[in-house]
């Protein structure tokens, strides 16, 4: 029955078995091919003939009963695929089925017996029936034998290879069945192992011709290695056909076309990661892959012998199961085989290819295994695999044009499993679309693979269940690492749509040689990783957290703490693709869902793109997170990651693809700013660099990697002139040769913006260079052009000479060995055009070139002498040179003379260097004559131990100042000192010699003799380095004349031990010779002459051992030497017959002013010795001595001085020592000071020196600290003081500082100042010190600083100190007075003997002060009466009631407390309260107070600051103040009081018109009423002086109120108003008021906003007697602040001018007339630039009193550090000069530091924050301490 019939009556009745078999032959007969297709998938392991005849329908039958017998669910699966391919009912499906498990029916069946069903015949994958290897014990055979085993293995295997390669590859077209039509992917090699007939490690192949294949094939196994074993790596990313190439090797080698191997074995590591069991490399060659049908121990043995002619090939090795992890755990696993196999341990010579995606390898892949990365396709073979692909003609033509027309779906095609995809849509496409209409492929990957889906099947239904059966079969396998699938892991209908549609592959697993399995896998892994994002985006059980977790971006590399490389590397890139709106309709259809649920799950997947774009990236992720932009068509997410990439873009060691540029390139079409791309060591596709076509996003691209050649460089080409805002290429590390130099020199003409090109390192040759240095003219923007590391011959360096003169552009020419760099400065200008006014277009060139300068480095380079002539001629031809830099070639002595004689003519800026030149003794002569007529020459320096000859030269002729020449290491004896001599003296035709250095030579005493006698005829030097020539210390004595009869030596340093001999002139440091630069500044060089008049001569001899006789003929020597002279000797030890010798003969040297011993040790006697040292040289000034080893001597000029400084610290002197010391002292016409800080006197040594000081004739301090010195000490000290009237002050601490110190006067009966700190009085001690404190009757002031005195104590001191008359003044810091109880300190103070006229307190100092006044004189009522001053306006009656009532008004008061108060406190006239606390819980502090104001009828002043003060307090507070009529100062500031309290207190203020100092900062005067009653308050004030309202935000109308009352106080002295919101109109007003203060001496408006209104109102009238203007932060500008210092020159009496925190930018305040008082400038942070300050020098020189100069924080730079550096030693007051956070150099600091050196007396100068190195600030600082680079203040403290 037909076919059709049978389905018409399907519905009319039941078929029987035999019916259904009967009709199903009939119908797979119409499709033979395809049943035979099903077998071989279903049994991978069966032969099937394969012939063209005509179906046989037994042969049908034998083939469904191989189907048949594999058990049901293959059964299934083959029926479900004939339903779908022939569209069968369901009901006759269901009836198919069940012909299964009847099994009479089916034996009854026509050829159904056995004998009627031969089997299949075997293939390699299936066990023959043969024993394991190892198994049977090994036969012995012959030779012959043996070769005959081993013929029919090898044939056996071809066969094999034969039948299992022979089939289609998923990666093969509809119509590429046969491997004959296998079109080659482009193969690339890696690392230095390109293939021996290949071109630049590119094989390209034709793919026209099948010999294009061979010679790719041929070509993996010819690389230059000669190491065994022999490895290759094939590296690819998945789809490229990697797996296609290594069957299809496999294939060719079977048809005989690799006849190099006798064997060729291919495994997959998919299948060997499912062995578990060890293996031995027989079992894996015969157990798992063929079997020799006998003997396979005599077949190994073959293959062991004939291993060179053995591949084995592994696919995946980027598959493999831990990866890491080969070590003895699984010695026997197939990797550990495998690695056996690249480590020569296994089958040694064998040849190993392996498979694998770009990542990191094993270790054991060994590092010289050849590398061959795979591209895929280009464009050629793009076209090649659809002609192959489309039989029918009219289809491939369609094809081919739809293929031409779409750039992106070439750029897809490029990968072979795409370019499948691609082709099976088009084919659908193009066969269901008439002609003409377009076909509309897709545009992204993603979309690609749905449209192919699409194509499966009609049925919508069908097709989403089957499409999500896949999916979850995909996922599922890759989240368990599964890419391998049982028959039990997919269901038959889902298992036959993959079959039917060619998406599953079937092969045999054999894991055990008893044992093997069917297994099943994606046909090719990207399809499994499309179908498990497929299911991820349309699933509902996933949910969208998981969904997100999938999203990542994985590095190309494998990190160390992974195994393997992961499955999922597309996952994201899929669903990337799903999230795009263009499948959102196609996923609605699948999930059935509507659009929302699909948009919420594609909103999810773009937004944790963007996410992950705010990231810092790798370059791997980069190109990833590219790649998933591009598949979303998201244009936002595009523009987002654009604009988040970093400017500098860089790709490191990762292979990159077309496709992957591509994708970056579609990335920055979205960026806005210029971007850097980079690419260092990535293996490029070739043709990669077409994906850059038209990126103008692209600012420098550079490319480094072996990979890229010439086909690169012609790709690049092609995108070059389209990139226009390209501005630096780097091709370096290439392979390029004169192919792709042919194509750049063509490409870079048409980039005119170009500015930096770099080709180094490459493989140029002369005729690439040449051609590339010719393009210089067309290219005008060009700076630097790098060839280096490239071929080129010295006759082409000479061109490039000629090149870099007549190019216009080029500034400097550097070639050293193989570099070759040519840098350019663009023309600023256009050219001229040729037709217009030649001769001003010659003229201009002529200006160009003369402005030009060139430099010029050839390096070793192989130079000659004719190539030095050549040179010449070429440089006299050329431009100004700035450098030309010879060194390192072989020029030798006539070489190196010609370039000196044409010095002259060359007109070098600034170094010629011919070093390293072969240059002799003889030719040092010759170049010092030959430059004899160069005037530029500035310095020569010549080495020939280290081969150095340098000549530098200065920008123009150098008349007035002289050379340096430096001739060291160069073997000069004393017989050649008069010709070399006569050399130097040639030399110096044309200009004069400075500085002359012969170090490390071998002169000895005997040649420095000669050069002494012939130095007079070389000129006046500055200096003359003899260091290291072997001079003993008689030459050295030999020199010293020299000192006397040359007039320019003026400084001779000599140390023997490290032979050291320098002769210096004036002005020049003890670095002379070491080039340290000289001032630029005109300031700085007047500076250096004028510093000739004032240096002294000095002699230093170090590290020396001398004799007294040395010292007899040092001084004889020295006599003669002209003063100043400071003589500095450095010896290890100095015996006292030697210091005695020395010091006798100082008379013999007037003229010396410094006598120094350092680093020498001296005897203990040496202190006594020095002591004397008065009676032997009366002009001794300072005599210190430290430690022993460290003696200073200073003389002066004239005999007669005011003092002796005398100094022995650190000598271990004891008490014994003191009486013999003092004794020698005491001859000493005036001591200004004594040291003898840190020895061992103790209070025994200190008893001697006070028994002694009346005949001690000192004046100055004496300094005893760390000696020891205790209590008994300072009594002792203190019980002496009235025998000793001279004494002005002592300082004692006995505490961790240990100071002690007393100074004396001049004048007897001066008043003495005692300060005490931490002496720990005890008890007993009190009276002692009582009793000295009042005999000592010139003592006005004691200081006692935490010595434990408690108030019991006090009280008892206080009460014994009774003296006739005077004044003593006690300072108490103790810690219990921050928490005073003031009733029981005001009881102390009234048990004093005298009268109390001050008293202070301040609880947060924890300070006391009193002043006492003696004798006591007992005060009553009555006498206080008769001190009634009619002035006050107070009855004396009332006086007289007040007193009496004192002691009543207070039930609870203690009367005679207060009576003795009265007495005490009658005569207070200051009282100074800072930080107490009057509370109203405790009113005994203001009820006190309130007294103590009461009963002081002479108070004057009256502070109360920092305090808290409550209301009620504040009222006794205000009642006291009230009846004080005598009150001139009033100090209220910093205390917290409400408005009501402010009120109150001004309000008591209204009774004192006698005031003359008031102080209320800090005072919150906001509100008006508080300010109005104190306006009012203040017009009364008529004897006001000092007015300070500092921090109370009165305003411009409190300003304004203010300045109304200001004329009505005419003897305003000071005025504060900083920090009061002043503005402009209150600032205004003021100005005027206070020009009716005349007598104004201080103005104090800091820190308001007055600007330069107010200062021109101020500077229009400023008061005559002004000594103090502040005006910081003033929002003043450059015209206030001038007119401001115009102003000032009518005030004589100015002292401090601050103009800090101001913009004064525009000009700095100067000075026309003399301020001979002003004593400190302040313009702190001003933004004053040099130029604005030029003027300050001059301005500083009219203020001789000026003490500190405050200018850090500005821009000043090196040109004020000259001028001040001018100025410094005319400044003799000045103390301080603050340059922090300036702009000055080290330049500028050595001109301060030698503006100090010049004799300026200035303590410090502050330099930190300025741009000085720290080594350079370290050494000035060494040099001069007084410079100052730290952050605090190091200001050293003066005695």
């Amino acid at each position: 029955m037909p076919w059709d019939q049978l389905l018409m009556d399907s519905e009319s009745f039941q078929l029987d078995s035999e019916s259904l078999w009967a009709w199903l032959v009939n119908l797979l007969s119409q499709n033979s091919e395809g049943l035979s297709d099903k077998v071989r998938f279903f049994i991978p392991t069966v032969d099937l003939d394969c012939n063209n005849e005509a179906p046989d329908p037994e042969v049908i039958r034998q083939q469904l009963n191989m189907l048949y017998t594999q058990g049901l669910a293959t059964w299934k699966t083959f029926i479900h695929c004939v339903c779908m391919e022939c569209d069968v009912p369901l009901e006759l499906e269901v009836s198919l089925l069940s012909i299964w498990g009847q099994e009479d029916e089916f034996s009854r069946r026509p050829g159904a017996g056995e004998e009627s069903c031969p089997g299949p015949r075997l293939h390699h994958g299936v066990k023959r029936p043969t024993q394991s290897y190892g198994s049977s014990p090994r036969r012995k055979h012959s030779r012959k034998q043996q070769l005959e085993l081993a013929k029919k293995y090898l044939e056996l295997l071809k066969t094999s290879a034969q039948q299992y390669h022979g089939g289609e590859c998923w990666g093969a077209g509809h119509t590429l069945a046969s491997p004959q039509a296998y079109i080659p992917p482009i193969l690339q090699w890696g690392r230095d192992t390109a293939p021996l007939d290949t071109w630049e490690g590119v094989t390209v192949g034709d793919p026209e011709e099948a010999a294009g294949v061979d010679v790719i094939i041929q070509d993996l196994f010819n690389f230059r290695t000669h190491k065994a074993p022999q490895v290759t790596v094939l590296l690819g990313k998945a789809g490229m056909g990697k797996t296609t190439l290594v069957r299809q090797l496999c294939w060719r080698w079977a048809h005989g076309q690799l006849d190099r191997f006798q064997a060729v074995f291919l495994f997959e590591f998919r299948q060997l990661n499912l062995i578990t069991h060890l293996l031995t490399l027989p079992q894996l060659l015969f157990d798992l892959y063929l079997s020799p049908e006998s003997d396979p121990d005599a077949v190994f043995q073959y293959l062991e012998e004939n291993a060179h002619r053995v591949l084995l090939i592994f696919d995946g090795l980027d598959e493999v199961v831990h990866a890491g992890s080969v070590g003895v755990d699984n010695a026997g696993s197939a990797l550990t085989l495998f690695s056996g196999l690249c480590r020569g341990t296994l089958l040694q010579g064998c040849w190993v290819m392996t498979t694998s995606r770009p990542g990191k390898l094993p270790s054991f892949v060994p590092t010289e295994a050849a590398m061959v990365y795979m591209w895929g396709f280009d464009g050629l073979r793009v076209e090649k695999y659809v002609s192959h692909f489309f039989s029918d003609l009219l289809m491939q033509e369609l094809a081919l044009a739809e293929m031409r027309a779409n750039e992106r779906l070439r750029g897809i095609c490029a990968a072979p499993a795409l370019c499948k995809v691609a082709c099976l849509c088009l084919r659908r496409l193009l066969s269901g679309s008439s002609s003409g209409q377009s076909t509309a492929l897709p545009p992204t990957v993603t979309q690609l693979y749905l449209k192919m889906a699409e194509t499966f099947s009609p049925n919508e239904t069908l097709l989403a269940k089957s499409l999500l059966g896949l999916g979850k079969v995909a996922l599922g396998g890759l989240d368990t690492g599964k890419v391998i699938f049982s028959v039990e892991d997919i269901s038959p209908p889902v298992m036959a749509f993959g079959v039917v549609h060619s998406l599953l592959t079937s092969f045999c697993i054999r894991n055990h040689p008893e044992h093997q399995k069917i297994g099943y896998a994606f046909a090719h892994f990207s399809l499994q990783e499309f179908f498990a994002a497929l299911y991820l985006m349309a699933s509902d059980t996933v949910d969208k957290d998981t969904l997100t977790d999938y999203v990542t971006l994985n590095s190309r590399w494998v990190q160390r703490t992974k195994t393997k490389l992961g499955l999922s590397g597309q996952i994201p890139t899929f669903l990337s693709g799903l999230a795009s709106h263009t499948c959102r309709a196609f996923l609605c259809h699948l999930t059935e869902q509507d659009e929302a649920w699909v948009g919420s799950r594609q909103a999810v997947i773009v937004q944790v793109l963007r996410k992950l774009a705010s990231r810092k990236l790798t370059g791997p992720k980069i190109i990833e997170l590219s790649h998933c932009a591009a598949e979303t068509q998201e244009l936002e997410l595009a523009r987002f990651i654009a604009q988040s990439l970093p400017f500098q873009l860089s790709f490191h060691n990762f292979p990159l693809t077309r496709a992957d540029l591509a994708a970056v390139a579609n990335i920055l079409e979205h960026r806005d700013v210029p971007i850097h791309l980079d690419f260092d060591g990535c293996p490029l596709e070739p043709h990669c660099p077409e994906a850059l076509v038209g990126c103008g996003q692209v600012e420098t691209l550079s490319f480094k990697s072996r990979k890229c050649g010439d086909a690169f460089a012609e790709a690049l080409c092609r995108s070059l002139p389209t990139m226009g805002s390209l501005k630096i290429l780097g091709l370096t590390r290439s392979k390029i040769t004169a192919r792709g130099i042919s194509h750049l020199v063509q490409a870079l003409p048409l980039c005119s913006q170009l500015e930096e090109v770099s080709l180094n390192d490459n493989q140029l040759k002369d005729p690439e260079v040449l051609s590339l240095v010719e393009l210089l003219p067309c290219l005008p923007k060009l700076q630097k052009l790098d060839l280096s590391r490239n071929s080129f011959s010295v006759s082409t360096l000479l061109y490039l000479v000629k090149v870099a003169i007549t190019c216009p552009t080029v500034r400097k020419l550097q070639v050293r060995e193989s570099d070759l760099i040519f840098f350019l400065s663009p023309a600023t200008e256009t050219a001229t055009k040729q037709s217009g006014a030649p001769d001003l277009q010659d003229k201009d060139g002529q200006k160009k070139e003369q402005s030009r300068s060139l430099e010029i480095r050839l390096q070793k380079c192989q130079l000659r002498v004719h190539d030095a002539e050549a040179l010449v001629e070429l440089f006299q031809k050329g431009p100004r040179l700035e450098e030309v830099d010879l060194s390192g070639n072989r020029l030798e002595d006539e070489g190196c003379r010609l370039v000196a004689e044409a010095v002259a003519q060359l007109h070098i800026a600034q170094k010629l260097d011919l070093s390293d030149n072969k240059l002799s003794r003889t030719g040092v002569a010759c170049v010092l004559r030959a430059v004899s007529t160069c005037g530029t020459l500035e310095e020569l320096r010549i080495s020939l131990l280290t081969n150095t000859v340098v000549l530098t030269f200065a920008q123009e002729p150098r008349e007035q100042e002289g050379s340096r020449k430096r001739l060291t290491h160069c073997g000069f004896l004393a017989k050649h000192m008069e010709g070399l001599c006569e050399a130097l003296r040639a030399s110096c035709q044309t200009h004069h010699l400075d500085h002359l250095d012969l170090s490390d030579n071998s002169l000895g005493d005997e040649g420095v003799a000669i050069l002494a006698q012939l130095l007079p005829g070389l000129g006046s030097l500055q200096s003359l380095n003899l260091s290291r020539n072997g001079l003993s210390l008689d030459g050295v004595f030999g020199l010293i004349p020299c000192m006397s009869s040359l007039q320019w030596v003026f400084h001779f340093d000599v140390s023997l031990e490290s032979d050291h001999i320098l002769l210096r002139g004036a002005g020049t440091g003890r670095d002379a010779l070491t080039g340290g630069c000289e001032p630029e500044f005109p300031a700085g060089a007047h500076l250096l002459e004028s510093r000739q008049r004032y240096t002294s001569r000095s002699f230093c001899l170090q590290e020396c051992h001398l004799e007294p006789l040395n010292f007899g003929c040092l001084c004889a020597t020295l006599e003669k030497c002209p003063g100043p002279l400071e003589v500095q000797l450095s010896c290890k030890t100095l015996s006292d017959e030697s210091l005695e010798t020395l010091l006798q003969c100082l008379p013999r040297l007037p003229q010396l002013s410094l006598l120094q011993l350092s680093h020498t040790v001296l005897s203990s006697r040496s202190p006594f010795l020095l002591a004397d040292i008065f009676n032997l040289s009366p002009r001794v000034q300072k005599v210190q001595l430290r430690s022993l080893c460290h003696a200073v001597l200073q003389f002066s000029s004239k005999e007669e001085q005011e003092g002796v400084c005398f100094g022995f610290p650190e000598c271990s002197l004891r008490q014994e020592h003191m009486e013999p010391l003092c004794y020698a002292l005491s001859r000493c016409k005036a001591l200004s000071q004594l040291d003898l800080t840190d020895n061992r006197l103790g209070d025994g040594g200190l008893r001697c020196i006070l028994g002694c000081l009346p005949q001690m004739p000192i004046s100055g301090w004496l300094d005893l600290s760390h000696n020891g010195i205790s209590q008994e000490g300072v009594l002792c000290l203190l019980e002496t003081l009235p025998s000793c009237p001279s004494v002005c002050e002592v300082s004692v601490s006995l505490g961790s500082e240990q100071n002690f110190r007393v100074c004396f006067s001049k004048e007897e009966g001066a008043r003495t100042t005692l300060r005490l700190h931490e002496c720990s009085f005890s008890p007993e001690h009190i009276s002692r010190l009582a009793s000295s404190l009042s005999q000592a009757r010139q003592l006005t002031e004691l200081s006692l600083t935490r010595c434990h005195l408690d108030l019991p104590q006090l009280t008892k001191l206080l009460s014994l100190v009774n003296r006739p008359a005077g004044l003593l003044g006690l300072r108490l810091e103790e810690p219990w007075l921050a928490h005073i109880n003031l009733p029981a300190l005001m009881e102390a103070c009234a048990q004093a003997s005298g009268c109390l006229t001050e008293l202070g307190i301040s609880e947060g100092q924890k300070q006391l002060w009193l002043q006492l006044e003696f004798p006591h004189q007992a005060d009553n009522s009555e006498a206080m009466a008769l001190r009634w001053d009619p002035a006050s306006g107070a009855s004396r009656e009332w006086l007289v009631a007040r007193s009496r009532r004192l002691a009543h008004c207070d039930p609870g008061t203690d009367h005679s407390l207060m009576r003795q108060l009265v007495e005490t406190c009658a005569r207070l006239q200051q009282l100074s309260l800072s930080q107490i606390n009057f509370s109203d819980d405790d009113d005994s502090r203001s009820r006190l107070l309130h007294y103590l104001l009461l009963c002081s009828c002479e108070l004057k002043s009256f502070r109360l600051t920092s305090s808290h003060v409550s209301t009620e307090s504040l009222a006794y507070l205000a009642s006291g103040v009230g009846h004080c009529c005598h009150l001139e100062e009033l100090d209220f500031s910093n205390n917290r009081l409400c408005e009501e309290n402010i009120e109150l207190l001004i309000g008591a203020l209204q009774g004192t018109c006698r005031l003359k100092r008031l102080h209320l900062s800090h005072f919150p005067l906001e509100a008006s009423s508080s300010l109005a009653l104190l306006i009012q308050g203040l017009s009364h004030m008529t004897l006001l002086q000092h007015l300070c309202l500092r921090h109370n935000k009165i305003g411009d109308v409190g300003t304004q109120s203010l300045a109304a009352i200001l004329p009505r106080l005419p003897g305003l002295r000071k005025l504060d108003l900083s920090w009061n919101n002043i503005g402009p109109a209150g600032g205004v007003q003021l100005a005027k008021s206070l020009t009716h203060c005349r007598c104004l001496e201080e103005i104090t408006l800091g820190h308001n906003a007055l600007g330069d209104p107010t200062a021109l109102g101020l500077a229009r009238r400023l008061p005559p007697q002004l000594r103090v203007l502040c005006l910081p932060f003033s929002h003043l500008g450059p015209e206030g602040a001038l007119s401001l210092a115009q102003a000032l020159e009518q005030c004589p009496h100015i002292e401090e001018v601050s103009l800090a925190e101001n913009n004064l930018a525009g000009g700095i305040p100067h000075f026309c007339k003399r301020l001979p008082l002003l004593r400190q400038i302040n313009l702190i942070s001003c933004k004053i630039e040099d130029q604005a300050a030029k003027h300050l020098a001059t301005n500083l020189m009219l203020c001789p009193s000026l003490e500190e100069v405050l200018l850090s924080w500005n821009l000043l730079g090196d040109e004020v550090a000259a001028e001040l550096a001018q100025v410094l030693p005319q400044m003799g007051q000045l103390k301080k000069v603050d340059l922090e956070k300036n702009q000055i150099t080290a330049l500028g600091a050595r001109l301060l530091a030698q503006g100090l050196v010049q004799g300026s007396c200035i303590p410090v100068i502050r330099l930190w924050k300025n741009p000085i190195p720290a080594d350079v600030a370290q050494s000035l600082q060494s040099q001069e301490p007084r410079l100052d680079f730290a952050f605090f203040d190091q200001q050293p403290q003066a005695l």
